[in-house]
């Protein structure tokens, strides 16, 4: 048993009368190293840790809860904390969907999420990781006129939650990550691309597939046009089509569905997508940076299929959004830290892999845009009506092959027809931080605004 949870259980002795009371605590280790012209730009280190309680007592017409936290551990702190949360009951509304989330018999997939090697691994080899990033970007092509950021970082974080209505539980991840982002001029103009390796520790991270990466974006920019305006297929990247993944997965949360907040309300049973597409949410696989062997609410996460060969299957529920429906929770409650509540979310979505590479993907598709970076998604995305406007930039894609770089575009659509009008999937998986895996994916009918 973890010592965090092991406070926490003392904690709950402090329970009174008909009260009902959870608790959560983290703690967390993180490293941030910035590099710039060889030599160090930033650097911090820092440790945290917090409470958050929440006091549930039952009213005439529904429950009241009070809500608190404190960031630290200390005895007087958390005494403070818990005196608040009782006092903000009286300050609550009645909420009949209100409760704490109870055991529901579904048992924890057992998972290895946290490497003790990066809290072993010397600041000094961190630190020659962000320098050596930053260098080779540097030296790795004369058109790059600048390095604006070469960045190491990693976090280990561990949490518990208990309840006076049965739940115990705790979970532990770590990560590591390199980024850069470069900056390539022709003379004519510059252009930026930016990099990318991920994994739990800092011995799986690549730093040539970093630096390459954001080399390779920026440089193949140069001379970026803006075309005329069209309608064709949209090939998008796997990182641009992380981005989509999870704006859907966004719609598909029970709490955006009974707030009315969401284009997927009252479809199920439907084809709401191409045959190509199954989407499912599944924390346990820990090939997924944000996999959890359990939820915001303390219980077991598991394998929620939403979308299954086109046709919608559900939705992922909290304990209140599924008292809502009329559902059971889905063990998909996620949480904010310690100052949030929960509420419902996909975690670690992923796409069921296509047969088919990037490189047949561009082949088939023939003509095209090859979309590599999306700009505006929060101002340009409705996920209530399901309108799609956003700016990219990318390449033309001509006979089959990338060709020519384009900027200042919009493309256009619904999400609703995007998903219809999917034409091919990739099986080139990306494992990405964030709440969704990427592959690349191509979408036929796609307005697309220039010049």
């Amino acid at each position: 048993m973890s010592d965090l949870l092991n406070q926490a259980e003392r904690l709950l002795e402090s329970a009174k009368g008909t009260e009902e009371i959870e608790i959560y605590v983290s703690s967390g280790v993180e490293t941030e190293v910035r590099a710039y012209r060889g030599e160090i730009e930033n650097l911090s280190s820092a440790s945290s840790s917090g409470i958050g309680i929440r006091v549930l007592v039952d009213g005439a017409s529904g429950a009241q809860v009070g809500t608190a936290w404190a960031g630290s551990l200390d005895d007087e702190a958390v005494r403070d904390a818990l005196r608040e949360a009782r006092d903000n009951v009286r300050f609550a509304s009645e909420d009949e969907f209100v409760a704490l989330a109870r055991p529901d018999g579904v048992d924890a997939v057992a998972l290895s999420l946290r490497d003790e090697s990066v809290l072993t691994t010397p600041l000094d080899e961190k630190i020659a990781m962000a320098i050596e990033l930053e260098r080779r970007v540097r030296d790795g092509d004369a058109r790059i006129r600048q390095v604006d950021s070469a960045n190491y970082s990693d976090y280990v974080a561990e949490a518990a939650i208990v309840s006076s209505t049965g739940i115990r539980a705790s979970y532990a991840r770590s990560g590591a990550y390199l980024s850069v982002e470069a900056i390539a001029s022709d003379g004519g103009g510059d252009q930026t691309g930016w990099g990318l390796s991920a994994g739990r520790a800092p011995g799986e991270l690549d730093l040539e597939l970093a630096a390459n990466d954001a080399i390779t974006r920026a440089t193949r920019m140069l001379g970026a046009v803006k075309p005329s305006s069209m309608r064709c297929t949209a090939v998008f990247d796997p990182r641009t089509a992380a981005t989509l993944l999870a704006i859907i997965g966004g719609a598909l949360s029970g709490d955006a569905v009974v707030r009315g907040r969401s284009f997927f309300a009252n479809r199920v049973g439907e084809m709401v997508a191409s045959p190509l597409f199954s989407l499912l949410d599944d924390p346990t696989d820990p090939r997924h940076f944000a996999a959890s062997s359990h939820d915001g609410e303390g219980l077991a996460c598991r394998r929620n299929v939403l979308i299954s060969e086109g046709q919608l299957q559900g939705f992922v529920y909290d304990t209140y959004s599924a008292r809502r429906a009329g559902t059971a929770s889905t063990g998909s409650a996620l949480r904010g830290g310690i100052a949030g509540s929960p509420s419902a979310g996909c975690r670690a979505l992923q796409l069921k892999p296509g047969g088919e590479d990037q490189a047949t993907i561009l082949k088939n598709v023939g003509y095209g845009v090859y979309v590599e970076s999306i700009m505006g998604v929060h101002s340009g995305v409705n996920p209530i009506s399901g309108d799609f406007s956003v700016g990219v930039t990318g390449l033309m894609i001509r006979d089959g092959q990338l060709a020519e770089p384009v900027r200042e575009l919009t493309v256009a659509s619904t999400l609703q027809r995007m998903l219809l009008d999917l034409s091919h999937v990739g099986n080139d998986v990306e494992w990405l931080p964030g709440s969704a895996a990427g592959q690349t994916l191509a979408i036929d009918g796609i307005a697309v605004s220039g010049s």
